[in-house]
């Protein structure tokens, strides 16, 4: 099944993607580094200075095979795909409903129920397991915090209300999430709440590293199902925005990025060395880091969970196709509303 492909990520400067029979092959200073069947692959992302043949990028198009290119630091630049797929009577339900602002505003809550749910479980997990009782009673407030918004939820009139609502959770959220670093990296790891373009230190710069990856997959999960990724419910429509996966992703930031980030700082897998620290206060991750970031997010993907409505096991990285399938149902109207994948 081709949502069970693998992505290649390719992260070499100056790296050279090219055909070679059914192959694609990378070469790094006129030497083969690697070469993977065009078969097993659903995807390849390139991040930074990274070359692709023409021939390359039309065997990819044709193959279904999307192309994603990044900047160095992960950011998105540009996608390349072939014919869009999918149903284009769901595209038009899709669009008649995201006009709904009663529906629009249903399916806004449901998002953030997900994350707020997700996230409140990384809380009460780490309350449960520190020895730290200061530790311990910051979590479990930040998770009382969050349960109190999510009563509060359903309650919202409109879609800024929902807005509101999350922005006061994620500040609660973020201001206890330093709190499951072990204490020795503590220090390095510090964070003043949630920052991006640019992260502006170590924790923020890796959080926002791993949600650019999760987002590539929620994208091709909602295309690869024939909905539109630019129109979303919660996100507002702008020109280049991929609103509809940035909802779709809301639900999995807990699960496959923050907690994902917190193992790798606590191993010691990624440590103060591994960042660069520019003019301005931007921060970013070194190369090799985001090698050994990507490696673990593959890995993490491969890690098996049961999905409470299918109740059976399936690989963590299919969960953005599992419910982007949900999704168009719920858009469709074959289910009475959109459900959001929820961790125990």
């Amino acid at each position: 099944m081709r949502q069970l492909l693998n992505t290649l990520y390719v992260m070499t400067p100056n790296a050279y993607l090219h055909l070679d029979n059914d192959t694609l092959r990378i070469d790094v200073e006129r030497e083969k580094r690697m070469q993977v069947p065009l078969h097993h692959l659903g995807s390849v992302v390139c991040f930074g200075n990274v070359m692709v043949s023409p021939a390359a990028m039309h065997r990819c198009a044709d193959a279904g095979i999307s192309l994603v290119m990044l900047d160095h630091n992960g950011r998105f630049k540009a996608r390349l795909e072939g014919a869009v797929t999918g149903n284009i009577l769901l595209r038009q339900v899709q669009h008649r409903q995201a006009e709904n602002a009663q529906y629009a505003l249903e399916m806004a809550r449901a998002v953030i129920a997900g994350k707020l749910r997700n996230s409140r479980q990384v809380l009460l997990r780490g309350a449960r397991e520190t020895d730290d009782a200061e530790d311990s009673r910051c979590l479990a407030d930040a998770a009382e915090s969050l349960a109190r918004s999510l009563r509060n939820l359903p309650h919202a009139p409109d879609m800024d209300s929902v807005r509101g609502i999350e922005g006061e959770a994620a500040k609660s959220y973020f201001s206890a999430l330093p709190r499951l670093v072990k204490k020795s990296s503590r220090d390095a790891f510090a964070m003043d709440g949630r920052t991006r373009r640019p992260p502006r230190d170590r924790f923020n710069a890796l959080l926002s590293f791993l949600y650019s990856m999760v987002m590539n997959d929620c994208r091709s999960a909602l295309e690869g199902v024939g909905l539109d990724p630019q129109l979303g419910f919660l996100h507002a429509v702008r020109p280049g925005r991929a609103a509809l996966a940035l909802d779709l992703m809301e639900e999995f930031r807990a699960i496959l990025a923050d907690r994902l980030s917190l193992t790798l700082i606590n191993r010691g897998q990624i440590g103060e060395g591994d960042f660069q620290m520019h003019e301005g206060g931007a921060v970013t991750l070194h190369g090799d880091a985001r090698k050994t970031v990507v490696v673990a997010y593959q890995e993490r993907k491969q890690e098996e969970i049961i999905h409470p409505l299918l109740e059976t096991k399936s690989p963590l990285g299919l969960l953005p196709m599992l419910q982007a399938r949900f999704m168009a149902r719920a858009i469709r109207g074959e289910m009475e509303g959109y459900l959001p994948f929820l961790v125990k």
